[in-house]
């Protein structure tokens, strides 16, 4: 029976015989949305599709304000750079779009990119009101989206955002352009003596559970007749001592980890520790730190990319390839 009424309504379910129309197309779209209230947003994407009523469904508010975590004003604040009462212009749908999307927060500072050799210290900091949209663009200010499950957010952070130990003198430190790089560009550590990378970030992330890792790769990779080949040179050091990674938070949550660092050619995140987020309402100082300080030895051929912050679960092994969002 259930067989024979679907083979004849329509697309729209109006039905093939003379009698009154059946189908999806004849759901009330309240009730259509009080089902979609429970899938997921790719979910509720593809039911969209089906007919007219789904569709109307899909874009309603009440649907869409369940899968945005509670202080998105705050989010799409940010991700705007204006103020948090542009977002009632918006549908809710349209706000968890924006905010899946990558956002630059912070200043918003971002680098014109040119041919590379180039002097670095030539470049000129433009503002990215003017140029968000110029793909020639090299980003270096921090930058999140949201993570589309869990409406908690992924966060990253350059290396050029870092504190760097020596990363002035061009003896120890340079940084490189790199495809492989969401910012375009990473710093490359020729040799050092004392090695140490700081960095903090304060945000007022949504309630969950967060990991912070740091992205590292031994070794410069470079293309060499259309094929990636990463060069051993300057590789020294990380076998000796392990490095030290620290995570401290401003409502006192402290995690710490250390690890020696191998697989020269792979990028990998070295996980330092987990934090909650208690609040979405106000913010959480996040501290953290790379350290391997004993100058007993010299150390070299590491490229510093970058610093993420994610739920707990996102990445995955310390081995997982970068996650394309």
């Amino acid at each position: 029976m259930g067989a024979g009424m679907s083979s004849d309504a329509g697309p729209e379910g109006v039905s093939g015989g003379g009698g009154s129309p059946t189908g999806l197309g004849t759901l009330p779209e309240g009730c259509v949305a009080e089902i979609m209230l429970r899938l997921e947003p790719a979910e509720i994407c593809r039911l969209a599709r089906l007919c007219r009523t789904f569709c109307g469904a899909a874009s309603a508010d009440l649907v869409w304000e369940t899968k945005l975590p509670r202080n998105y004003r705050y989010l799409l604040g940010k991700a705007s750079g204006e103020d948090k009462s542009e977002g009632r212009r918006l549908s809710k749908k349209e706000i968890f779009a924006l905010l899946c999307r990558r956002n630059a927060f912070g200043g918003a500072n971002m680098v014109r990119a040119y041919r590379f050799p180039f002097p670095f210290h030539r470049l000129a900091l433009i503002s990215s009101s003017n140029c968000c949209s110029d793909k020639n663009i090299m980003r270096i200010s921090p930058e999140f989206c949201l993570e589309k499950k869990r409406g908690l957010i992924c966060m990253w952070i350059s290396s050029k955002a870092l504190s760097i130990t020596g990363i002035g003198d061009r003896r120890y430190w340079n940084f490189i352009p790199t495809a492989e790089s969401r910012f375009q560009t990473v710093a490359y550590l020729h040799q050092i003596w004392w090695l140490e990378v700081r960095g903090e970030v304060e945000f007022c992330f949504p309630e969950g559970t967060y990991s912070l890792y740091f992205r590292l790769h031994l070794g410069r990779a470079t293309k060499r007749l259309g094929r990636r080949v990463c060069s051993p040179e300057h590789i020294h050091g990380w076998d000796v001592k392990p490095v030290r990674f620290t995570l401290s938070t401003s409502d006192g949550q402290l995690a710490q980890s250390k690890c020696y660092l191998d697989e020269p050619g792979s990028w990998i995140h070295y996980h330092v520790g987990d934090f909650v987020s208690r609040s979405s309402d106000a913010p959480t100082g996040v501290k953290f730190s790379m350290t391997q300080i004993d100058c007993t030895h010299t150390k070299g051929g590491l490229c510093v990319d970058s610093v993420l912050i994610c739920p707990q679960g996102f990445v995955g092994p310390p081995t997982a390839s970068y996650p394309l969002l």
